[in-house]
This record gives C-alpha cells, structure tokens and sequence, in this order.
C-alpha cells in the first residue's frame, strides 16, 4: 500500500454523516495547515529585518528560506509510512510538540548558521504535520459529500494561511522583532495538542507502506544537490562544483525511481504518474507555486527597502491579491462543471502572465500599484489553476490510490516553494550582483555587503555619509530593479509553460 494511502473501509464513498465533533475536528485539523502555509510567506516577509540583523551572505539568505521547505518536501512521503504504520494522529502531536519546541529556539538565534539548522529542524517537524491531517480527514469524513466539502475546507486553508502571512508578518514586525515569525507557532499548536487527542480518533493503515532507510536517503540526495547546485550557479556561475551536484543530483534521482519501479511496496507508487491528467495536474500545481511563491520573495524586499514601507504597510499592499486567490479558487469550482479544464487552467493562467508582464515593465518610480494589480492578476489565476489541478489529482488517481496522490500533491506543492526561492530568487541575485554598480567613496568593506544582498547594501549605507549612501542606496535600487525585470519575464515564461500543460494533459477526464 502506498505511504499515505487511508484505510479502505465498507461504505466509505456513503457512510455515516458526522455532527457537530466531525465538523469541530476539522477546526482543529485546520491549526497546522494554517501555520505551515502562514509560515510559507511570512518568513520572505521578514527577511529583510533578518538580513539586517544577522548579516548573511547571499547564498544564506536563500538557505534560510529554502531548508525549510527542502526537508519537508523530502520527508512527506517518508512521514506518511510512518504515520500509516505507528498512527496518524500520534505523528500529528509528535509534529506539532517539535514544531513548537524548534519554533521558539529559531526565534532567538544568534547567527544566520543557527538559523538555517533550526529551519531545518523545523521541516523535520513540519513534515509530520501535512500528510497526517489529509488522511485522518480521509477516516474523520467517511460520507462522501461531507469529505469533498472537509477536503475543500482543507485545501482552502492553505490559501487563507498565505494571505494571513503578510499581514501577520508586518504586525509583528512593526511591533517586535523578526524572531517574533517564529513564536507564532506556539499559540496555534497549543491548542491541537490540547483539543486533537480529544476530538480526532486515531488512525492507522492495517497494511502499511514499508519503511525503506534507502529510498529516504536517495530522495533527499536527489533534491539537496540540485538545489545548491541553482544556489551556487547564482553566486558563481557555472563551476566544476556546479556540474557535479547536478550530476549527483540527477544520478540519485534515477536509481530513486528504479527502486520505487521494483520494490513490492515502494515508498512512492511511480505509476501514478503513467496517468497523463495526474502528471499534468501535478507539474501545473508545481510551476504556479514557483511562480507565487518567487514572486513573494522579491516584492517583499522590494516593498520594504526599495520603496521604504513599513512591515505592516508591504504587508496590507499584498492583502488584495491574497484574497483574490481565495476568491478565485471558490470562484472557480461551479464553473469547472460547466467548462473543461484543458482550456479552463490555461484561461486563469493568463492572468497570472498579465501580472508578471505588469511588474516586468514598471519601475519602481510608479510606487506600490503596479504591484498591487499585478499580485491581484497573479492570485487570480493561481487560486483558480491550483484548485482545478488539486481536484483533477485526486481524480485522475484510482480510489485506493487517492491517499498517495494527496502526498505527492502535498510534495510538489512543497518543492514549488523550494524552487521558487531557489529559481527565481538566484536569478535574481545574480542580476543584481551583476549590475550593481559601487559609487565612488564607499568603503571596501561596505562595498562587499553591498553585493552580497539588497538588505545589506542599505544596511551599509546607514553608516556612510548622507550623499554616498544615498547614492548607494540608489544604485542598490536600481540593480535589484533590473534583477526583478528579468525574474519577471522568467516567471511569466514558467506560467506559460503550466498553461501549455495543461491544455495538453488535462482533457479526456476519466470519471472516478
């Protein structure tokens, strides 16, 4: 059986309906799918402040955003075997306990070292958290109306926690330090620890999924190489370090798959993705990730130190498209009855390529609206594409497989996020280092943590003479302008990419 696959009982498609406890599990069920995705955006929100803070290097900067999500993406499946094999709900507190725990250590690191270990730890954690909570909804709800509608509840709360996440971040912010993002956690998982052994009923698979030290191992080989090796080739270029991760990385990748081909009971049942709707709906769910969540991680820099925003004012400027993500997703599902997804997707996906246009060919000398309109463009065909792709995931995999498919689902959601930093917000970093230009009269020392990020070249120019820094300052800006300029076109490059996709995967839907 698969790693997350849900226990297959009598009457499950048209069982029981359950009353008010039902409907209140759900609510807790909610807690950490709501931190996981506030935590998601609100980190990038206050990267800034941390660079300001802790002072790291470029590719730092990247690890503190990506490791998180990394060892998450790695691990879910991994969890899920576990959680089928010891009990769903005792890994969701097992999760949960640690996740807090970690929590308010990384709020008081000291170094951006510390930092990124903790983050770390904290994609440990986190991953005992995502595919526990879809598969004891999948035993909570046996009725299938109820179930569709909890599962709805479910995925829309990923959405809720990211438009929670700026604003969350910016009030806090604007009041306390950055390591206050971090000690959030502690008082939403309070209460799951307090109210989840009370309300939600345990769950195991009677036949689960084997554990396979070996198949871990190559899928965290697979993915850790190839992310530094993006990180790497944005700070320097192609280098024989560059060409063996991605050597390593692909190799590993390959064996992985062949293992999962010949085991018996492989960690990941590769024949999903023989279904063409499946890889489609997958591959669309990945590339609209990157495009959100790269386009997050510079507008937040771009919000705060190029236009000089307070926290909680970047945080508000990104309040409208948030919502309009949540609205379209709701929107969008009485008009998925009516039409076909292969042309419904690439039709929200245009606007997602509007937005990105927009942000590539304005500056920052128009102030915050172009930005506004165009994350509203953005969510809009992003919560619409995603909610379309989740519904044909689940739909594309036979019944006994819905529980795998909800992890790999879960995993390209969390590999987007990796990618989408490490991507586009490389690139990024490689034009602004590129074309940043040092004025006259800065000191060396001040010149090199002018290169090494945005936060540190106006952090530097705090201590320079008013003119110099200015004029540092100012070509910092216009440096990162030119980064956002091309990252722009790349990501809406990536949209067009998904739309084309899925325009050629996802017709012929097979009914379940």
């Amino acid at each position: 059986m698969s790693a997350t696959a849900s226990i297959s009982l009598p009457g499950t498609e048209d069982g029981p309906r359950v009353g008010a406890r039902g409907w209140a599990a759900l609510v807790v069920l909610m807690l950490p799918v709501l931190l996981v995705s506030v935590d998601n955006t609100v980190l990038s929100f206050a990267l800034p402040e941390i660079s300001t803070a802790l002072n790291p290097s470029g590719v730092e900067q990247l690890w503190i955003i990506d490791v998180y999500p990394l060892v998450l993406a790695g691990l879910l499946v991994t969890m899920g075997t576990l959680g089928d094999r010891f009990g769903r709900r005792k890994m969701l507190l097992i999760g949960a306990t640690g996740f807090a725990l970690v929590s308010a250590l990384a709020a008081f690191a000291p170094t951006a070292g510390l930092l990124i270990a903790a983050r770390a730890v904290l994609g440990f954690f986190g991953a005992m958290l995502m595919p526990s909570t879809l598969s004891l909804l999948r035993s909570v709800f046996q009725n299938r109306e109820q179930r569709r509608l909890a599962i709805a509840v479910w995925a829309a709360a990923f959405s809720a926690g990211s438009a929670l996440g700026p604003i969350v971040g910016g009030v806090l912010l604007e009041h306390f330090a950055w390591g206050s993002v971090f000690l959030v956690a502690v008082p939403v998982l309070i209460p799951l620890l307090i109210l989840a052994p009370i309300l939600v009923p345990e769950s195991r698979d009677p036949n689960p999924g084997r554990i396979d030290p070996i198949s871990i191992a190559m899928s965290m080989a697979t993915m850790v190489p190839v992310v530094y090796a993006i990180k790497e080739f944005a700070v320097d270029g192609v280098t024989p370090l560059v060409v063996l991760l991605v050597v390593l990385g692909v190799g590993m990748g390959v064996l992985f798959v062949r293992r999962q081909l010949r085991a018996e009971t492989p960690m990941l049942d590769m024949a999903l993705f023989r279904r063409g709707m499946f890889s489609g709906a997958i591959l669309v769910n990945l590339l609209s990730v990157v495009a959100l969540v790269g386009f997050l991680y510079y507008v937040s820099q771009h919000l705060q130190l190029v236009l000089g925003l307070k926290p909680v004012e970047a945080g508000l400027a990104l309040i409208p498209g948030m919502a309009m993500m949540i609205v379209s997703g709701l929107v969008v599902v009485p008009i998925a009855r009516r039409v076909r997804p292969e042309i419904l997707v690439p039709a929200a996906l245009v606007f997602s390529l509007v937005g990105y246009l927009v942000v590539a060919f304005t500056t920052h000398a128009h102030g915050t609206a172009p930005l506004i309109v165009a994350f509203v463009l953005l969510g809009i065909g992003i919560g619409a594409a995603e909610t379309v792709s989740n519904e044909l995931i689940l739909a594309a995999a036979p019944p006994e497989k819905a529980g795998a498919a909800s992890a790999v689902s879960e995993t390209a959601y969390e590999l987007g996020a990796v990618l989408g930093t490490t991507i586009l917000g490389g690139i990024i970093t490689a034009f602004y280092r590129g074309s940043l230009v040092i004025p006259e009269g800065v000191p060396a020392a001040a010149a090199h943590r002018a290169r090494e990020t945005l936060a540190g070249a106006f952090s530097a120019a705090e201590g320079l003479p008013a003119v110099v820094g200015r004029a540092l300052q100012h070509a910092a800006s216009d440096a990162f302008g030119a980064g956002v300029q091309a990252t722009s076109l790349i990501g809406g490059f990536l949209v067009v990419c998904a739309a084309v996709i899925a325009a050629l995967t996802l017709g012929h839907r097979r009914a379940r």
